[in-house]
């Protein structure tokens, strides 16, 4: 494969290659158990660096695979490749930008096929300089992501509240929370084997979206074009019923958002996601562009706007939401109940 590296050198990339080939063998190997029993196919574009150079170590991990080239390819000729695989078999997907074949979105249809499915969306949205970064975050421990995971799971399922604190604000969520999700590569109970990486998340939100309140810094949010924003100064939201209701030292672009937000929701914009990433290869300091991989950072976020697919709420139609914008919070400490389980950049469970 004849690299277009984007300002990254020939050694850089041969550095990254072996790294990202180290990485994604422990992805394939412990979270998916993935053996040379089970067929496995790549389908990976080349519009990018960080793509070319994740093609190219999967391939050197899977070299029984076959490798299809999306751009090169007929949709005619990858749907053949898909039809020719078993229940359980793998699906790599390498994408600039994400893949469509006709009207389907190709992760949720291979799941509908019973396929085990590794996905890389938007790779281009991740600036040169960031490429390390991302392949250090596809570094996989299983057993501190997911004994981490688990005990963060059952202390969200049993807390009555929590309270976020972090510059000297706080924001409290006072009336317990819906069932947490967990996303750190262990897929033994679930019904889809796999998903978007890199990984490490455990998602919530509160089980009455007024019960929250307080004020919450943020450094980072997701812009428009669904890039990170950093804004030269912390802006400090002021929650009341789950609503934002006042943004203090904000910009023009994050008052943009919340206009938009509001223009589409009602007038108003509400608190829906708390997340809490596990992934320690981002940091406050270590930040990726595309705000979906940015949101496994090792902390805290939050997503503003109606739309959240996994939890229904009362006067709330699933997906009926146009707006989901995630906001990363500055975090000092979080409280789950009375047990501290973050608290200066790490995790304090598992």
């Amino acid at each position: 494969m004849n690299f277009s590296r984007d300002q990254i050198t020939t050694s850089t990339t041969e550095d990254l290659l072996t790294t990202a080939s180290r990485h994604l063998g422990g992805i394939l190997s412990l979270a998916f158990d993935h053996t040379e029993a089970h067929s496995a196919l790549i389908v990976y574009d080349q519009r990018c660096a960080l793509a070319q150079i994740l093609a190219e170590a999967y391939q050197r991990c899977l070299p029984r695979a076959v490798a299809i080239d999306f751009d090169a390819s007929s949709p005619e000729a990858i749907w053949t490749a898909i039809d020719e695989l078993k229940v359980s078999d793998l699906v790599v997907l390498v994408q600039s930008t994400s893949f469509r074949l006709e009207k389907f979105r190709l992760r949720v249809e291979l799941f509908k096929r019973g396929m085990q499915v590794i996905e890389h969306p938007h790779l281009s949205r991740m600036l040169p300089d960031q490429a390390a970064c991302y392949i250090d975050s596809l570094a996989y421990d299983p057993g501190y992501l997911r004994s981490t995971g688990k005990a963060l799971k059952l202390a969200i399922d049993t807390a009555g509240r929590a309270l976020v604190s972090g510059g000297g604000e706080e924001l409290l969520f006072s009336a317990g929370f819906e069932d947490a999700k967990l996303n750190v590569g262990d897929y033994r109970e679930m019904k889809n084997a796999g998903g978007q990486f890199p990984i490490g998340e455990v998602f919530t939100e509160s089980l009455d979206l007024a019960a929250v309140n307080g004020r919450v810094q943020i450094f980072a949010f997701g812009g428009r074009d669904f890039r990170v924003k950093q804004p030269a100064s912390l802006i400090t939201l002021r929650i009341e019923q789950g609503q934002v209701v006042e943004s203090l030292n904000s910009t023009p672009e994050f008052d943009e958002v919340l206009a938009t937000i509001r223009a589409d929701e009602g007038g108003v914009v509400w608190v829906r996601e708390l997340g809490f990433g596990l992934n320690r290869a981002f940091t406050r300091d270590r930040i990726v562009d595309d705000v979906g991989t940015y949101e496994r950072m090792c902390g805290v976020h939050l997503s503003l706007g109606a739309k959240h697919s996994t939890y229904a709420k009362p006067n709330f139609k699933r997906d009926s939401g146009r707006h989901h914008v995630d906001v990363f919070v500055v975090a000092d400490s979080v409280l789950l109940d009375a047990q501290e389980v973050y608290r200066d950049g790490s995790w304090q469970l598992g």
